[in-house]
């Protein structure tokens, strides 16, 4: 049978209801050859199908009991909650293949945006060092999709914690880095509370450990970057609202005229501005 081509979806625009969602689209979606364009799409996936699918796809077996138990038991938990087990089911089909760095390839480069998300969560898995994990996890951090951008930190977040000093010396260049996506995850990987994540609690009590990174990056040219260090001192606001006053204002009287200091220092400075 011959390829199904899905290259006249791929500009789409996303849906803004998941009722609206064409047909077409989601059994591309649902097939894994299609990554998602927003979070409607998102949730609107049928997880067990486009796990059967992917499996399919990197040479597993879509009906193997480890895999098959897994889906039947899904709807136990939370949606978030139900991708870190289809990840670590595959996984474990992974770990038993004759050609296992193959498989893995393909998972990390496969066309759907969730079965590479599946892929950063390995990484966790591997029980591997922190350099090699930050290694293995670099492809996703700088990942054309956002979505497997914000999978690619948190796979991470819990070593990162664990050896924090490491981490901070080990980020530094991340920081300096041409791709924005990857200075962006630096930040966004050490924000002292960050979202749907684990808290680091030294950073929350002491966030002046984390200028290495922040410094190279309070005039970056990237909104992105902005956004990511100005909600990372907005976090510490929340315990060192000193300590981020002072920064800013130092950030602003040494960058008299940049903009994009300007702008990451009044988005720091929100929480506190309502005080």
């Amino acid at each position: 049978m011959a390829p199904v081509s899905v290259d006249h979806l791929r500009q789409r625009k996303g849906a803004f209801r998941i009722a609206l969602i064409p047909p077409e689209v989601l059994e591309a979606l649902n097939e894994g050859l299609l990554e998602t364009v927003n979070l409607n799409e998102f949730m609107a996936l049928e997880l067990p199908r486009l796990a059967r699918s992917v499996a399919g796809q990197l040479g597993l077996d879509p009906e193997s009991e480890r895999l098959v138990d897994t889906l039947a038991m899904l709807s136990a938990f939370k949606p978030m909650q139900r991708h870190g087990h289809i990840a670590r089911a595959l996984y474990d089909l992974t770990a038993l293949h004759v050609e296992r760095d193959a498989v893995a390839h393909r998972l990390a480069t496969h066309p759907s945006d969730v079965a590479r998300s599946w892929a950063t969560q390995w990484v966790t898995l591997s029980g591997l060092p922190l350099p090699a994990q930050l290694q293995a996890v670099r492809r996703f951090a700088a990942d054309a999709h956002f979505g497997v951008r914000e999978m690619a930190w948190m796979a991470v977040r819990e070593a990162i914690i664990a050896s924090l000093d490491e981490a901070l010396v080990l980020l530094a260049p991340w920081a300096a880095d041409a791709d924005p996506n990857i200075r962006r995850f630096a930040s966004e990987l050490t924000r002292p509370r960050g979202v749907w994540c684990a808290q680091i609690e030294r950073l929350k009590a002491e966030p002046w450990l984390g200028l290495p990174l922040l410094e190279p990056l309070r005039a970056d040219p990237s909104r992105y970057v902005q956004n990511s260090v100005a909600n990372w001192l907005n976090d510490a606001s929340r315990t060192q609202p000193e300590w981020v006053e002072q920064t800013c204002a130092r950030w602003l009287d040494e960058g008299r005229g940049v903009p994009q200091t300007a702008y990451i220092v009044r988005r720091a400075l929100r929480t506190l501005d309502k005080r």
